[in-house]
């Protein structure tokens, strides 16, 4: 039976495995070797060396992720922002321009509102959930479309297909952040999209003990980017490869159990009267609905919210907690819960914060796989304590 021909569960646990197995391990062992002996690479790129991250750890990793998104290959990185910089810079130079969506992770947004503009790099911002004003921002000079497959913070959906056929329409390249989704609730390469990146610090790996990042897609545009990340020196070290690989094997499991949380206590909170919004795009009442239902399997484990009292009230009611971790972060085992404005979005100017929708007060629930019983619970005591 081929492995290609494998379900997405049993390509989770079995694909990209050394075979033979080494020395007979069920897991991967560690190679923590920075250099190899020489054995006929005839170009630099495929010199056998940790930098290059081309160790027997990265190799099977690699694999295992091309895999379970359908895609050709796949590049692991030192984080998510080496695996999202080194990708842009790569399809873009001075003079190109560049189609965003409005509003995207904070480091994201940072790299793209004052860190292309110095290479002579330009941007435009687009509403990816509509295609009516795309082709009026496009230039000669737009190599490429940039887009989250739910975003960050407000967990919109885009019009996923649509930024597929306008890539191609366009001869674009199509690059999407697909994070949050996870390749449990979405397949980049499946729908046509181009290049699809990860912060593997995230739900690839869900234990909240290394960062790592993951650019996935066709052979030639990973060779490229793979070569320009070399001299970059974004490489993940081997003991990370190693956690990367064993925790990849329950993503699927971890996902649906976090994401049928976040679907409850969604629900919760929309009912609840201290609540004044909601953002998760399994509410019959979310604009991206239809458009989760239409391209993702799920709907992940992120939900966003306000609650009656501004700022003062978010702090006072995170202070109250008692299962969720006040932290950074997301994607774990463990509930986490943050506000964006002092954390993933610290480093975006505060009016530029505004324009995406985050404000000061606006919480960030990452949902772990505890009691859904026991979170809501707690969310509801404080809540409760905190009411004026």
């Amino acid at each position: 039976m081929s492995k290609n021909s494998f379900g997405f569960t049993t390509k989770l646990v079995h694909a990209g495995e050394p075979d033979p197995r080494i020395e007979g391990a069920v897991s991967m062992p560690i190679f923590q070797s920075s250099t190899y002996e020489y054995s006929g690479e005839e170009q630099y790129d495929d010199i056998r060396y940790i930098r290059l991250n081309n160790t027997p750890n990265h190799k099977a990793i690699q694999k295992k992720l091309a895999a379970i998104e359908c895609a050709e290959s796949a590049l692991v990185t030192s984080s998510g922002m080496s695996a999202i910089t080194a990708t842009l810079l790569t399809f873009l130079k001075q003079g190109d321009h560049l189609l965003s969506h409005k509003s995207l992770y904070g480091g994201t947004a940072s790299f793209i509102l004052e860190d292309l503009p110095r290479y002579g790099i330009t941007f435009d911002l687009i509403d990816t959930t509509d295609p009516s004003g795309w082709s009026m921002m496009l230039k000669p000079n737009t190599k490429v479309i940039y887009a989250e497959t739910i975003t960050n913070p407000m967990l919109d959906v885009p019009e996923l297909g649509a930024i597929v056929d306008f890539a191609k329409e366009n001869n674009l390249i199509s690059m999407i952040d697909n994070t949050f989704a996870s390749p449990v609730l979405f397949s980049p390469a499946e729908l046509g999209f181009d290049i699809s990146l990860h912060s593997c610090t995230k739900y690839i790996n869900g234990h909240s003990d290394i960062v790592a990042g993951a650019v996935i897609g066709s052979d030639e545009f990973i060779k490229i980017i793979t070569s320009r990340m070399n001299h970059f020196g974004g490489s993940l070290n081997p003991g990370a490869c190693f956690l990367l690989h064993r925790a990849i094997k329950t993503l699927e499991l971890r996902m649906i159990r976090q994401s049928k949380n976040a679907g409850q206590i969604a629900l919760f909170l929309e009912n609840h009267p201290e609540i004044l919004s909601v953002n998760y795009p399994g509410l019959v009442s979310n604009n991206s609905y239809e458009r989760a239902k239409k391209y993702l399997s799920g709907f992940s484990a992120m939900v966003s919210f306000e609650v009656v009292g501004g700022k003062t009230r978010s702090i006072k009611f995170m202070d109250q907690l008692d299962i969720a971790i006040n932290a950074p972060s997301l994607g774990g085992v463990e509930t986490l819960i943050t506000r964006p404005a002092l954390s993933s979005h610290s480093g975006m100017d505060p009016a530029e914060r505004v324009k995406a929708g985050i404000t000061d007060s606006l919480i960030r629930l990452s949902v772990g796989i505890e009691s859904v019983d026991d979170l809501i619970t707690d969310l509801d005591q404080a809540l409760i304590k905190t009411a004026s």
